[in-house]
This record gives C-alpha cells, sequence and structure tokens, in this order.
C-alpha cells in the first residue's frame, strides 16, 4: 500500500508540476504579447501625431524591425504622408527593414516627388535593396543630370540650386558629409556659407560603388569642378573604384591649387598604378 500511495503522490506531483510548468509559460507568453501590443500602440500613436517631428521620428524607428509586414505596411503608407520629412523617413526606414515590396512605390518618388530629400532617401534605400535606380539619382546629384541624358524636374532642379535647402536636408537625412579623409573641417565651413558642394561630395562618394562607366565619367569630370570638395571627393571615388584607365585623366591633379586635393591625387595615383603589379 505504501508503495502505491508513492507512486499517486508521485503521479500527483509530475501533474501539479507540468500543470504549474504551463501555467508560467502561458503568463509569460501573455506578458510578452501584451508588451509587444502596449509597443505598436505606442508607434501608431506617434504615426497619427499631428507634429510632424513625432510622426518623423515615429517612422524613422519601424526601420529597426525588419521582416515585419506590419512595419513595412505602415511604413509604406507613410510614404504619402504631407510632410516631406515623413516620407523621407519613411524612404529610409524601407530601407533598413530590407522592405524589397518597396522597390516600386520607392522608385516612383525618385521620378516624380518634388522634394529632393525624399528623392535622395529613396535613392538611398532602393541602393540597399539592390536597385541600381538609385545611382541615377546621386548621378543627377552630382552633374545635374539624369544618366539617360534627360533633365531633372523643374522642381528637383531648383531643389538641387537651393544651398540652404541641400545643407538643411543633407543634415537631416544623414547623407554624410565626410565621404573622403582629411577633409571634414573644409565640408563643414562649406556648408555654413550654405555651399552645395559637401552634398554634391557625398554623391560623388556614393558613385564609387556604382559600376556603370558612365559614373566613373562623371567622377573623371568632376575631379576638375571648381569646388575643391567634389574634386578631393571625386578623386576618393575613384581610387575606390579601382580603374586603372582615369590615371592620365587624373594625373593633372597633383598640381591642383588645393592641397588637399593634390594629396587625394597622388594616394589615388599611387593606388591604382599599384593595382597592375
Amino acid at each position: 500500500m505504501a508503495k502505491t500511495f508513492c507512486n499517486n503522490f508521485i503521479r500527483a506531483a509530475v501533474h501539479w508540476v507540468g500543470a504549474l510548468l504551463c501555467l508560467l509559460f502561458v503568463c509569460i507568453s501573455t506578458s510578452a504579447q501584451t508588451a509587444s501590443d502596449k509597443a505598436w500602440t505606442v508607434l501608431q500613436s506617434g504615426l497619427s501625431e499631428k507634429a510632424v517631428d513625432a510622426r518623423t521620428a515615429a517612422v524613422r524607428v519601424l526601420g529597426l524591425i525588419e521582416k515585419n509586414s506590419k512595419a513595412a505596411d505602415l511604413a509604406l503608407a507613410a510614404l504619402a504622408d504631407e510632410k516631406p520629412e515623413v516620407r523621407s523617413a519613411a524612404a529610409d526606414a524601407l530601407g533598413q527593414m530590407k522592405a524589397a515590396s518597396a522597390k516600386p512605390k520607392l522608385e516612383e518618388l525618385v521620378k516624380t516627388d518634388k522634394e529632393v530629400s525624399v528623392v535622395i532617401a529613396s535613392a538611398r534605400s532602393l541602393i540597399a535593396l539592390g536597385d541600381p535606380l538609385g545611382y541615377a539619382v546621386y548621378y543627377a546629384v552630382l552633374t545635374g543630370e539624369k544618366k539617360s541624358g534627360g533633365g531633372l524636374m523643374d522642381d528637383q532642379k531648383k531643389m538641387l540650386k537651393d544651398p540652404k535647402k541641400m545643407a538643411q536636408f543633407g543634415f537631416e537625412q544623414g547623407i554624410g558629409f565626410i565621404p573622403f579623409a582629411g577633409v571634414g573641417m573644409g565640408a563643414f565651413k562649406a556648408l555654413t556659407k550654405d555651399d552645395t558642394s559637401p552634398v554634391r561630395a557625398a554623391a560623388a562618394n556614393i558613385l564609387a560603388k556604382d559600376s556603370d562607366p558612365k559614373s566613373g565619367e562623371a567622377l573623371v569630370e568632376a575631379s576638375a569642378d571648381k569646388s575643391w570638395i567634389v574634386r578631393a571627393a571625386s578623386l576618393d571615388a575613384l581610387s575606390h573604384r579601382g580603374d586603372r584607365s582615369v590615371l592620365p585623366k587624373i594625373e593633372p591633379r597633383l598640381e591642383d591649387e588645393k592641397e588637399v586635393v593634390r594629396y587625394t591625387a597622388a594616394a589615388a595615383i599611387i593606388h591604382l598604378d599599384g593595382l597592375r603589379k
């Protein structure tokens, strides 16, 4: 009888332990789900705020949520916001979360949006998603024309020539104004003078990764730009592209009036010349 009692007790104990573990699991799961629900509520509240800054911040952080259809849908919806700051943030977020489904909409914005800040953000995300159309935008920023030879939209051209606007969206979107070594302070000083050259220099830096020969040609031409910041950035980009055929074309920059340009040209020439060895 004692043995039977022990066996029954053990079975009952196992049953209750199992039940307690199940209950604990349910509680933990419920708690986690509740936290997630609260988090979505907070984000969706931010997305519906009247304040532009609040909507922009809420949209931008959606980029942290990868492989989530709900986050992607919210960011896609934000691409239609009336404020360019929000549209730009949405475009950036879609690139960060690697939302391939957003490509058609981002391509549409690149071609039709009248705010260059939105176009730039969309281009950056297209590059992140493996779409070469993104490089075409940076080509246009550097040269003022599209790769196809067709002109930009009038509103886009106007925005590209607005120094204050370029400087503003450049800082806001994190386009990056120190894409080449040794000229960070110079680029900053140029910005304080409402100079658009740091933005074009950043575009040159992006084109270093574009395999299209037309981008290489644009960089060679930009290496003789009137802005020393653009010249230095273009030489830096050409060095990274690794195309030795540009050597004769950039050699004159060894006598450039600006020290940084001369040094950058020298380093680029040494690097490219060394590739054959």
